[in-house]
């Protein structure tokens, strides 16, 4: 009882202070309340965004270079600084806009917009790929080639965070990093390199990240802008109808790719641990490389590993790869490649 009566003065103490400090520092913040945009003035703003103009297709196509060059190169800065040049986030925020106000002529001129960039970037992309000569895919490359569901969330936030960003001048400096947060033009980029390299697998993969972050922005972006009252449920009833089945549609491949992507994860994860302790590498040597390949419920195993040829007999591969399959649960075709290692110790001369 006593313990209960010291515990409630001390929560009513503690509400004291902080009704205090509260108080010590409120005041009238009217005047620094955020209020959205005027509906003229961002109409104005997006259909100004939303032109095709000599200007946004000179920026659009010096990023596909830079794009297309640091995938190539496989520089993630590079790939970085594309995105933050690129304006194809404007006229994709400009649909979005129009549909919510049941703007035909904007969504008309920004779709028209879109699609010219669109084919710009995959044209020079191609072009830069073939004259440079370059046939490895390297891993930002293979990055953009493998979207999940993952990319669509992330799309769908970065829409909402682009159109609100638009309705506030006070956070509008937030757009750019909004462009970083979701990939526009390296998949476009990926896409050209693909048709360069005549490599349907890598083109097909660019192309449904594309358009997983094209139909993300737009539909997060159309409940943000309705959210906001510039427009209304019923005039973007149309437009809200198309994205949510036109997501549903790539939601299946996504899914299927993010269950794959999570199967190869654990499996690797499981895969590592059972080498380390089958053939005691703790104490004989280390994993160099492993990769996992699944093809029709088989699954194909190549470990690279530094140790002493003579530490690991060919009993011992064997009683692994029975351990991966018992533990898998799936046929297992095991390769494991056994690099010496010599090492020169030559102490210090006095």
């Amino acid at each position: 009882m006593i313990q209960r009566r010291q515990f409630l003065k001390f929560l009513a103490r503690g509400r004291r202070r902080i009704r205090k400090i509260w108080l010590s520092n409120s005041g009238d913040w009217h005047w620094l309340a955020s209020k959205p945009a005027p509906v003229a003035s961002l109409n104005r703003l997006l259909w100004r965004e939303s032109v095709p103009s000599l200007s946004f297709f000179i920026m659009l196509t010096l990023s596909g270079v830079i794009s297309t060059l640091g995938l190539l190169a496989g520089s993630t800065a590079t790939v970085i600084g594309a995105m933050i040049i690129a304006p194809l986030m404007g006229p994709i925020i400009g649909i979005a806009f129009a549909i919510s106000v049941a703007n035909r002529r904007l969504v008309k001129r920004a779709f028209l917009t879109v699609l010219f960039g669109t084919l710009a970037t995959v044209l020079s992309a191609t072009l830069i790929s073939y004259l440079t000569g370059l046939r490895s895919l390297t891993e930002e490359i293979v990055l953009r080639t493998e979207p999940t569901l993952i990319d669509l969330v992330v799309a769908m936030a970065a829409g909402a965070a682009g159109a609100f960003s638009k309705s506030r001048k006070h956070i509008a400096d937030a757009f750019p990093g909004v462009a970083i947060s979701v990939a526009l033009v390296p998949p476009l980029s990926a896409i050209g390199i693909g048709i360069a390299l005549w490599n349907q697998t890598v083109w097909l993969g660019a192309l449904l990240l594309f358009i997983t972050n094209l139909g993300g922005i737009i539909f997060s972006g159309i409940l943000i802008f309705i959210w906001q009252d510039y427009g209304s449920a019923k005039r973007a009833k149309g437009g809200l109808l198309i994205s949510i089945l036109f997501l549903a549609t790539i939601g299946i491949p996504l899914a299927i790719s993010l269950n794959n992507l999570l199967f190869q994860s654990n499996t690797r994860q499981q895969v590592r641990q059972i080498v380390i302790q089958e053939l005691n590498l703790a104490q004989i040597g280390e994993i160099q490389a492993m990769s996992l390949e699944y093809q029709q419920q088989k699954i194909y195993v190549d470990v690279e590993i530094l140790a002493s040829t003579a530490s690991i007999p060919e009993e011992d591969i064997r009683s692994l790869q029975k351990s991966l399959q018992r533990d898998l649960e799936r046929p297992v075709e095991l390769t494991v490649q056994i690099i010496p290692i010599k090492e020169f110790v030559f102490p210090a001369s006095p």
